[in-house]
């Protein structure tokens, strides 16, 4: 092949996005019988934001190298203190090795923003980056389902990252705007469904959206069980409620919220643009519940910025969505939230970013 003039990638650099779960509706967990016991189907409306990890991959002689760190641009630091065998973006590159069934020795270097422990699901797209990337390296024969199949061992949240579709092309003679590279390796916007398996593409939207982030992070696995506290009292307070009435009325619903979702998707895909009274997550409660200080920080933003904020993910991360035109006075707001709360919760950052 190189004979024939073919020439070979040696390098690749890529944008690994975080995202933001603008609504996520979360069903009880699956029984004791099923494969997954224990995990909750979801359904969200999962979104790529501006803010991203830079994961640069080349073509190695010998045994893979892999570096982490921060890039200097980072809005928030943390220890790097994980084995490099854990880390998401090792982790897909040597299951994609095991898939091919031999080595594709790289140096991998990965240049850190997104905050760990957020929500923003940094290490997923960190992963998804490093299998794409890998497979345009050393031009292999995988499809995209295979990629996807990969990404689903690694984690629920990878194989929305795994997306190989690109930004609409700039208008014949445009120009482009310095937006449009990261654009190209965005995910398209998604509705997530199942235990993340179940992925449909819609159009993305590019509305602000400024991300508070804390310098604690949530335990994601602390929250769902407060999720399934929380639910299981409901649960009981509704059954106690409906023998009252004589168990009329319909049934409690276990699963996600489907018929919601989509239709408010729907109705912010008609506008053009995000209403902020339309997005929840099912785990804000359990999220405050798991984490006080974020509680605090939530209430205290909503109150200050006038209008709520919304927690992404299992936290600790939160994103207010200000008005188009309210964009540097929203932001202000945020900046005197935080400081108004900062003895109480510790010191936050403030990132004004968009949707992509």
């Amino acid at each position: 092949m190189e004979g024939a003039g073919l020439s070979i990638v040696m390098q690749i650099s890529r944008a690994a996005h975080a995202k933001v779960n603008l609504m996520l509706s979360v069903g009880n967990a699956l029984p004791a019988e099923h494969a997954k016991a224990g995990y909750h189907p979801i359904l969200s409306w999962f979104h790529a934001i501006a803010l991203h990890d830079t994961l640069t991959l080349a073509r190695a002689a010998g045994a893979s190298r892999y570096d982490i760190v921060w890039a200097e641009d980072a809005p928030r630091m943390s220890l790097i203190d994980w084995p490099l065998e854990k880390d998401l973006a090792v982790r897909a590159h040597k299951a994609l090795e095991a898939k091919v069934g031999k080595a594709l020795p790289v140096t991998m270097r990965l240049e850190k923003r997104i905050p760990v422990g957020g929500g923003l699901g940094g290490g997923s797209s960190d992963a998804a980056a490093a299998l794409l990337a890998t497979r345009e390296l050393y031009e292999l024969d995988v499809s995209d389902e295979a990629l996807r199949e990969i990404a689903m061992t690694l984690g629920s949240d990878v194989a929305f990252f795994v997306d190989t579709g690109v930004a609409e092309d700039v208008e014949e003679g445009g120009e482009e705007d310095e937006g449009d590279a990261e654009r190209g390796h965005a995910p398209g916007a998604a509705i997530v469904g199942g235990l993340g398996e179940e992925i449909e593409r819609i159009a993305a939207l590019d509305d602000a959206l400024i991300v508070i982030v804390p310098e604690f992070g949530c335990a994601t696995g602390e929250v769902y069980k407060a999720f399934d506290e929380l639910r299981a009292k409901e649960t009981r307070a509704y059954e106690i409620e409906r023998a009252l009435a004589g168990n009329k009325g319909r049934e409690r619903l276990t699963g996600p919220r489907e018929t919601m979702v989509k239709g408010r998707v729907e109705r912010a895909m008609k506008a053009g643009r995000l209403d902020t009274d339309d997005l929840f997550n099912d785990l804000d409660k359990p999220a405050f519940m798991a984490e006080p200080r974020l509680g605090k920080l939530n209430t205290t933003l909503s109150s200050i910025c006038r209008t709520p904020a919304h927690v992404t993910g299992s936290g600790s991360c939160l994103f207010v969505v200000p008005e188009p035109k309210k964009v540097e006075w929203t932001f202000g707001r945020v900046t005197k939230a935080i400081e108004a709360v900062q003895a109480d919760v510790g010191p936050c950052v403030a990132i004004l970013t968009r949707l992509i």
